[in-house]
Parts: structure tokens; sequence; C-alpha cells
């Protein structure tokens, strides 16, 4: 690394930072919930490394100094807003008969991270339990837990990203980790797919996109915990247990001619997670569109959590063709509909 990068013109800078672009995208969105702040905070982050190449010296490594901009960005975003949540909470949920709410500002949900910018290391940082527990935290917090948990800084570096002690990054850090501690499953997904292996978690997803582009609820609800959760943001409502989801379902999944569901879906992941990707069927033109991305959290064999978020702003991120894996798993009773 040169002591200084003051004559480094634009086309070098760009190899020069084109390394560390991915997982700085990965790092902004665990900071701030949302794909779509991370890509503003990344944009922030290497116009401001570009317009600052003249006062680094090289006392810090690019990665670090690096960081610091993005993670200065992130709090800058952070500054005056509420933080990110999921539909949830304690009780018994909502009542599955009552009409459905009107959606609350996309701004107010944690939203799900494509798979296709994450590198291998970064997927238990992302999982939605993950990142829903983080947003938890105070900034500053959710900051130093970040660079030393999920980056592997050291303290010290830690305190200088930040422009801080180190006594009160650990004194952060310490409060961090006793939080996440209470909020956070005791497995990851990530430990739970492992132990499950990939041809069975393969299996597992196929029987539930079979059971949702069948429509049969029995079978949806069969593979689910007692007490699972099904959410649907930007909506503001969650259900929770057997018994509320599948009265929930019949009236969500429709009546097509052909099918019994106005819905088709298809295997994919997204957050780390197996996900289904579904498309609702538009009287109008006969095709099936885009329509809503369910992010399935498993215990064991059974799935405890589905989250189905809903609407263009998310949902223009994964667009159909490229998010799909393995399409030996997509679980289609005929032909896939039309794109």
């Amino acid at each position: 690394m040169p002591e200084s990068l003051a004559d480094v013109d634009q086309g070098s800078f760009a190899k020069l930072v084109e390394p560390y672009r991915t997982e700085l995208h990965a790092h902004c969105y665990r900071m701030l919930g949302s794909v779509h702040d991370a890509d503003d905070a990344l944009q922030e982050t290497l116009l401001g490394a570009w317009r600052g190449l003249s006062g680094f010296e090289g006392r810090s490594s690019l990665r670090s100094w690096l960081y610091t901009i993005a993670t200065n960005a992130s709090l800058r975003i952070l500054e005056g807003r509420k933080r990110r949540e999921l539909p949830g909470g304690s009780g018994n949920g909502d009542d599955p008969r009552a009409p459905l709410p009107e959606p609350l500002a996309e701004s107010a949900w944690i939203e799900p991270y494509p798979d296709e910018l994450l590198r291998y290391e970064d997927k238990e940082a992302v999982e939605l339990a993950y990142v829903a527990a983080l947003q938890l935290l105070p900034p500053n917090q959710r900051a130093v837990l970040i660079l030393c948990e999920a980056l592997g800084f050291s303290a010290r570096e830690a305190a200088e990203i930040l422009e801080t002690s180190v006594a009160s990054v650990n004194s952060a850090l310490q409060r961090a980790r006793a939080t996440l501690e209470r909020k956070l499953p005791t497995r990851s997904q990530q430990e739970t797919l492992r132990a499950l292996g990939d041809e069975r978690s393969r299996e597992l997803v196929a029987r539930f996109v079979n059971a949702w582009n069948n429509a049969d609820v029995a079978a949806i609800v069969a593979m689910m915990t007692e007490d699972a959760s099904f959410s649907m943001p930007p909506l503001p409502l969650w259900f929770k247990g057997r018994d509320d989801i599948g009265t929930f379902i019949p009236p969500l999944l429709g009546a097509a001619e052909a099918s019994g569901s106005n819905w088709r879906f298809e295997a994919t992941t997204a957050s780390a997670q197996p996900a289904l990707i579904g498309r609702r069927l538009n009287p109008g033109t006969g095709q099936y569109e885009l329509g809503a991305l369910m992010v399935l959290t498993f215990d064991g064999e059974l799935i405890a959590s589905t989250t189905a978020f809903l609407g263009r702003h998310v949902l223009g991120r994964f667009r159909p063709g490229e998010v799909l894996r393995d399409r030996s798993v997509t679980g289609w009773s005929g032909d896939p509909p039309d794109r």
C-alpha cells in the first residue's frame, strides 16, 4: 500500500475498492436493515473515499479506512429514524378472520437480503433473526458488535473506526452481546440447515412449495411448528399457531380455474435462508406476476416462521429468473406459468 493515494485516478480507484464492495454493502445492510438504505450508504462510502483519497496516509489498512467511512455513513442515515423491525411480538397474534389492515410505510420493516450479493462468510450475519436483533441495539452498540463479532476487528481497531476509546468499545460490546443473547434463537439458521443437510433441506422446501401450489392448507400447516408465526410486511399483522395460520391462508390463496390457487411458487433463497418466490395470477392479462417472497425459518424439520414480503419496493431486488437456485425443487404441479 502506498503512503498516499493522492495520485490514484478514478479507474485505478475503482479497481482498488472493488474487492471490498460486496462486504461493505453487507455491512451497511446489517447496520440499517434495508437493502435500499445499504445502497445509499455504499454509494456515500465510495464517494467519500474517492474525495478523501488525498487524506489517506496508510496509517491503517485500506479495508479499515473504508469501514470507517461506511460505518459513519450508516450512522448518519440512522440519525432520527425509528428502528426497522419485523411484524410479531408477544401475545397470540392477530385475528385471522379480521379484514386486512392498510400497509405501513415500507421504511418500518426489515428487508430481505438478496443472496447473490453475499459472500459465504456473510451468511449467518444476514439471517432475518440476526438482523432483527441488531436493530434492537442503539446504533453505536450495533456498530461495535458488527465490527468486532461479524467482521473480526479488534477492540482497538473498532475504537479507531468509531473514534472512541477501547474501554468504551468493550463496554458497548458487553451490553450488545447480552441483548443478542436474550433475543436470538439458540441455533442459527445456518446451524439448523447444516444439521438437516442439503438434500433433506431441498426435500422439505420442495414439499412446502408443492403444498402451496396445490392449495393444500392441511399440508402447509402440517409442516409448521405448533407455535409457528406468519407475517406479511408491509402489512402490520402476524399470526401465531397452526390453527390461526390455517384459517388465514385459504382467502389468501384465492381460487383459479385451472389449479385451485391464484398463486404459483418456486424455491429460492434469501437472507441466506430457504425461501419461496410467489407469482400471482393477474385476471386481466392471464399472466402470473411477481407478488411475494416468503422467507422460511426452520426449527429442525418444521417451519417456525414464514415472513412473506410484499411490494415492488422489496421484490424488485428479486427478479424472476435470477434468484432461482435449483430448478429441480420448484414443485410445479404442471407446466410453470409464463413469465
